[in-house]
């Protein structure tokens, strides 16, 4: 109980100090026993709690040490504040202190405060509750006032309503009333304000919508721009989307059928870039040609079968090619020959230009030609004159053509060479070897690159990759590397069979790790192939929709998966595996001059290409192959993913749909086809049609027997090039006419079945004509309808703008190259007045109904819709030909950068050729022929005479002055015999066939072998 008073004393000690956080600590003692102390209400227990000091100062005394306690309301405990001494016995003369607040009464203080705290936190944290109680409350209030109210105005309403009225009548009738007394009272003045206001309100109006205008100038633009062709785009809408689309809107297009300046320029510019492309192409072709001769040259010399004069010899015959090839042009034998300027030539002329044109656009003709003759004149025939004749399908109507000829030969090859559908696949048909051929050109030589140029660069830089699935190659191999390792011969034997390497485990595991590099590089490589099915060029694709339709048709039970593997061996096998196998022999990856790749990244690619192939043909190992079973599984599901890329492979449109070729091409394109062939071919090729025309044409009434009886008999070259064009005394007269019939000439190809100048019996080019001067007309007159236009008379103003429309025309026609220029007869129709013009119109239009082409009964809207079709044709010819500038212009830099590669071995090979020559005249300095200034002899020569003796005959070979060639002379049993001359090239050649012996002066017999052996020992010191 001390304890307690203690407590109680200081709290009213600090109390009295009047320091909030003393009484709060002195109220949390413990000694203290007082509940529910908030540190929160420390200032407000310190105010009331002095305060109820206070008063209690004011009740009782103040000056006695003594303070009684209650406790439990029973006992007293006496306290002295100065000792701090306590009892419960009543202390003498005990007062108690009156500003002194008891236990009870501190705890009651403390109590009150602390539930007011928290009351007061309650309603704080349900503030918002009490809130929204006291909003619904009031609400409700409302609402219920207002709802008695409403009661009341729905009770009342007609009275309220005829209040209303009566008030609102009286107040209108009396406003009325006092505006109309104003209003007649100033009727002038009012009628002068408005028509002030008005008026000013007008030109503010107007000035606004005028600065509006000139504020918003480009919007005005664009949206009238925009506007103008949503108009012209629905205009053309209707004119390709709509059967008979009206005369107003073809009229609006027909400026589309003029031939601007740009038209001209890049004709012009197409026509020289696909006569370089051509040149460039025939130019790598013989250099490749004589860089392959040169190679089978230089491995010949290399092992020891021909001189090094013939090699010499053939690289000057290259480089003196090569400098005649840039010097000369195409068009020497333009200044005479056939293309001289005499009637007969030009008649000669006319007719190859007319028989290579229906050879070109009729391929059933060549596709029989290729099968009357073997098979190799009639691959020669295809790399020279037919893929001439099409300008290796330099533009999109000649590779249109192509690809019908080869499409024709193809069907004609399975119809009748193909007896069993695997033929295709174990033969070498024709036309396949063609098309592959055709398509890894210079044509197809980008997308191969793009195909498989990543892979199989990553393939070949792999250095760690090692791919070898050959079990004995890989048991030799580590038997060497334990040898190497050991420094000791291996007890394991060295030669052994598949099944023996494969028992050991090490050859295994290497085996298996083998197989893993295998499976991760062909997948590269298959991935690269599936995932650009689009790169693939669409003729070869197109192909291949052809090949699966005519063996499916001629053999209707061959299942898909046949058909597929068919095609699988086409696409994959035939045009892909070879660039993979060797892709440094198809430009896929960049080499040096002189360099090759190494023998393990050939293994390399050769194991990923045979992967492929067998996956390809769906061809499981087995046999020979039965240690690569476990690859089985993979090759199964890489057919999936092959199989369903050939599906997607065949799916290509049509060539008409492809390139947008149909009946009007040849008639509405600006310049005619131009092919450049030399003399020879066009000799050749006359041949051929001449020897197997009954083959060809059976029908005696077809086009080509007239056409070949225009042109008579074969030709010599003297008789295209011209005479004179070769001195007929010249010894070597026959190769010089050798060399000059590969002089090429350009051909512009014209059909002789088309209309004559002036001839209006052929309906097709009378409705040509009548075209041109319709659409002539048409764009000077306006009219509903053809009819209503021909039957009004034109004005002055129509004339005179007629008049200058044909004096621009006839300028531009002749600022026109010859080969570009208009016909004669339509130009001659397209200067007549613009009455003569309808005149003529109506002549044509009177003999074409006669034909029943056209009828007056639709207002002849077929010779309308003829004309939209031209409009669109024209369209689409222009954006080919921007392609096919684009197309010309990159493969002219592919076929510039393979001629600098050319270029570079030719230069590698000079060089090997000149260090050999070095080497050559090094050995044989000291067995040179020394010579005086008078030219005598003062010393030995270079090789002395030497004697070899066999079985009764002496030789003595000595050698001349030739390099190779040496003079034998023989004496049999002491007689001497003639001389004869020995060619060391001609003992090579002996050596090369495999002849062993060699007769000499029809006696003596010599082993070729031996003597080749003493010529180089005792002659050039080998």
């Amino acid at each position: 109980m001390l304890l307690v008073a203690g407590a109680v004393a200081d709290i009213n000690r600090t109390v009295a100090e009047g320091d909030a956080q003393k009484t709060l600590q002195a109220l949390q003692v413990p000694s203290a026993g007082l509940r529910a102390v908030l540190p929160e209400c420390a200032e407000t227990y310190q105010a009331e709690l002095a305060e109820r000091q206070t008063n209690g100062d004011d009740k009782g005394s103040t000056e006695s040490v003594w303070v009684k306690h209650c406790i439990n309301d029973r006992y007293d405990y006496y306290y002295n504040l100065e000792t701090g001494q306590g009892t419960w016995e009543e202390p003498e003369g005990f007062l108690h202190h009156g500003g002194q607040l008891g236990k009870e009464e501190i705890q009651g203080v403390v109590s009150s405060l602390t539930a007011e705290y928290n009351r007061e936190q309650l309603w704080m944290a349900n503030e918002s509750m009490v809130t929204q109680l006291q909003a619904r409350v009031r609400g409700y209030l409302v609402r219920r006032k207002h709802a008695r109210r409403m009661e009341y105005l729905r009770q009342q309403e007609p009275h309220v309503v005829k209040l209303q009225a009566c008030w609102k009548g009286h107040k209108q009738r009396n406003m009325y009333k006092d505006r109309m007394n104003l209003l007649q009272d100033n009727v002038s003045s009012i009628v002068k304000i408005q028509s002030v206001v008005k008026m000013w309100k007008a030109k503010r109006k107007y000035n606004q919508r005028l600065q509006f205008f000139k504020d918003h100038e480009k919007e005005i633009v664009k949206i009238q721009a925009f506007l103008k062709a949503n108009k012209a785009r629905d205009d053309y809408r209707t004119l390709t989307g709509a059967k008979d689309p009206p005369l107003s809107v073809v009229r609006k297009f027909v400026h589309l059928l003029e031939q601007s300046a740009l038209d001209l320029q890049e004709e012009q510019e197409v026509t020289r870039l696909r006569e370089q492309v051509v040149t460039n192409i025939r130019s790598n072709q013989q250099m490749e040609k004589d860089l392959n001769l040169m190679d089978i040259k230089i491995g010949l010399l290399v092992k020891n079968r021909i001189t090094l004069q013939d090699v010499v010899s053939h690289n000057k015959k290259m480089k003196n090619k090569k400098n005649k090839e840039s010097k000369d042009d195409l068009t020497t034998g333009d200044r005479q020959g056939i293309k001289g300027l005499n009637k007969g030539k030009r008649r000669k002329l006319e007719a190859y230009q007319h028989l290579f044109y229906l050879l070109q656009t009729n391929p059933h003709y060549l596709a029989k030609l290729i099968f009357q003759m073997p098979q190799n004149k009639s691959t020669k025939f295809m790399d020279t004159v037919v893929f001439t004749l099409y300008n290796y399908a330099s533009n999109q109507r000649e590779e249109y053509l192509l690809l019908k000829l080869f499409k024709t030969a193809l069907e004609e090859e399975i119809n009748s060479k193909v007896d069993q559908i695997q033929d295709i696949v174990t033969g070498n048909p024709t036309v396949i070897k063609m098309v592959v051929s055709f398509n890894r050109g210079a044509r197809g030589h980008n997308t191969l690159r793009q195909l498989l140029a990543p892979v199989v660069k990553d393939i070949i830089d792999d250095k760690s990759l090692g791919i070898n699935t050959n079990p004995v190659d890989v048991y030799k191999a580590w038997v060497n590397q334990l040898e190497t390792a050991t420094g000791e011969a291996s007890k394991l034997p060295y030669e052994v069979t598949p099944e023996q390497a494969m028992s050991h485990e090490e050859v295994c595991s290497r085996l298996e790790a083998s197989s893993l590099a295998l499976r991760t590089a062909t997948d590269k490589v298959l991935n690269s192939i599936v995932s650009s099915l689009d790169n693939i060029p669409y003729g070869m694709r197109y192909i291949a929709k052809v090949l699966k339709n005519s063996l499916h048709e001629k053999f209707p039970d061959a299942s898909e998966d046949e058909l597929l593997k068919i095609i699988g061996n086409l696409l994959y096998y035939r045009y892909m595996n070879p660039a993979i196998v060797a892709p440094d022999g198809f430009d896929i990856i960049d080499m040096s001059a002189g360099g090759q790749l190494h023998v393990d990244q050939r293994r390399n690619l050769g194991s990923v290409a045979k992967m492929l192939q067998h996956s390809a043909a769906n061809k499981l190992f087995e046999g020979e192959n039965a240690h690569m079973t476990p690859m089985n599984n993979y090759i199964s599901q890489t057919y999936e993913k092959f199989r369903v890329f050939f599906q997607s492979a065949c799916d290509v449109p049509e060539p008409e749909e492809k390139f947008n070729i149909d009946e009007y091409s040849d008639m509405v394109t600006l310049s005619k086809p131009i092919i450049y062939i030399s003399i020879d071919e066009i000799i050749n090729t006359h041949s051929l049609l001449l020897e197997h025309l009954e083959a060809i044409s059976p029908d005696h009434n077809d086009l080509l027997h007239e056409l070949l009886q225009d042109l008579g008999d074969v030709p010599d070259v003297e008789t295209l090039l011209g005479e004179g064009a070769v001195d007929p005394n010249d010894v070597n007269r026959e190769s010089a006419l050798s060399q000059m019939a590969k002089t090429e000439i350009s051909l512009a190809l014209t059909s002789k079945f088309e209309l004559q100048e002036g001839d209006d019996r052929d309906l097709k080019t009378l409705m040509t004509k009548t075209k041109k001067l319709v659409v002539d007309v048409i764009r000077i007159q306006h009219g509903e309808n053809l009819p209503q236009i021909l039957e009004t008379t034109s004005s002055a103003l129509q004339e005179s703008e007629h008049t200058k429309i044909v004096e621009r025309r006839a300028v531009q026609d002749a600022q026109t190259p010859e080969g570009l220029k208009s016909n004669p007869a339509l130009l001659e129709d397209s200067q007549l007045p613009l009455e003569q013009k309808k005149r003529k119109i109506l002549r044509n239009l009177r003999s074409l109904e006669q034909a029943g082409l056209l009828t007056d009964g639709n207002k002849y809207q077929d010779l309308v819709n003829e004309i939209s079709k031209d409009i669109r044709y024209q369209r689409r010819y222009r954006q080919r030909r921007k392609a096919e500038l684009v197309k010309l212009q990159q493969t002219l830099t592919a076929l510039n950068s393979k001629t600098a590669f050319y270029q570079d071995q030719m230069n590698y090979y000079d060089t090997y050729i000149k260090t050999c020559l070095d080497n050559l005249n090094r050995k044989n300095a000291r067995r040179s022929i020394k010579l005086d200034s008078k030219g005598e002899n003062k010393g030995s020569k270079k090789w002395k005479p030497q004697s070899l003796k066999f079985k009764n005959v002496m030789f003595d070979i000595s050698p001349t002055e030739e390099v190779g060639d040496f003079e034998v002379k023989a004496k049999f049993m002491g007689v001497e015999m003639e001389k004869v001359q020995l060619h060391f090239q001609d003992l090579l050649q002996l050596q090369y066939e495999g002849v062993a012996v060699m007769k000499m002066f029809d006696k003596a017999k010599v082993n070729v072998n031996l003597l080749i052996f003493l010529l180089n020992k005792k002659f050039y010191g080998k």
